[in-house]
């Protein structure tokens, strides 16, 4: 497991466009989510312990803000062939096992991680409702064998303000945890 940091995508950025499946072949697009009052896109997988550290309370996060108007996407783009742990038939089990309630999609060509510059597991985008860049960084500051509760304060805040049409702090940290699993040959150019 490679520690590795969030790019930080730069502050204002469009949402870039996805249609990705769900472990059942549905497909979900940024279109269908126009009408949400903020967007949280969420690259993740079934297997990284950051992401195993925070599932519990992402999942209550995800049951608190939906009502309020937060479309929520997680992306799994981790190599499944290499990393069967995080294969479309395990995500369906992490879907149930986690209590997610926003579509866990496939990103089986890499492309979607790499035009939003994912880098770890989690990694956290939030989009304003133009869709533009509000947020990239970490849940809260709490990690596997820290001694830090996990709450997800830093994207609370962020998603708040958000929410209430002002900007969320500037002064936002890295999200870190393991590095996204690319097929061999497809690594982004921007480590």
């Amino acid at each position: 497991m490679a520690l590795t940091p969030s790019t930080m995508l730069p502050l204002g950025t469009p949402a870039p466009d996805f249609s990705l499946p769900d472990p059942h072949g549905h497909q979900v697009s940024l279109h269908d989510l126009e009408d949400a009052r903020a967007l949280l896109v969420i690259f993740l997988c079934n297997h990284c312990p950051y992401v195993i550290h925070i599932r519990d309370a992402l999942a209550a996060f995800a049951r608190e803000y939906q009502p309020k108007g937060l479309a929520i996407v997680g992306i799994n783009a981790n190599d499944a062939s290499s990393y069967p742990a995080d294969s479309p038939q395990k995500m369906s089990e992490e879907i149930v096992k986690a209590g997610y309630v926003f579509p866990y999609l496939h990103d089986e060509t890499q492309a979607v991680a790499k035009a939003y510059r994912a880098a770890c597991t989690p990694d956290f985008f939030l989009f304003d409702r133009s869709r533009n860049l509000v947020y990239r960084g970490q849940f809260d500051d709490s990690r596997p064998g820290k001694a830090v509760p996990v709450t997800g304060k830093d994207l609370r805040a962020a998603v708040d303000a958000a929410l209430n049409q002002s900007a969320p702090s500037a002064e936002q940290v890295p999200s870190m945890g393991c590095n996204i699993k690319w097929k061999a040959g497809n690594a982004p150019d921007y480590f």
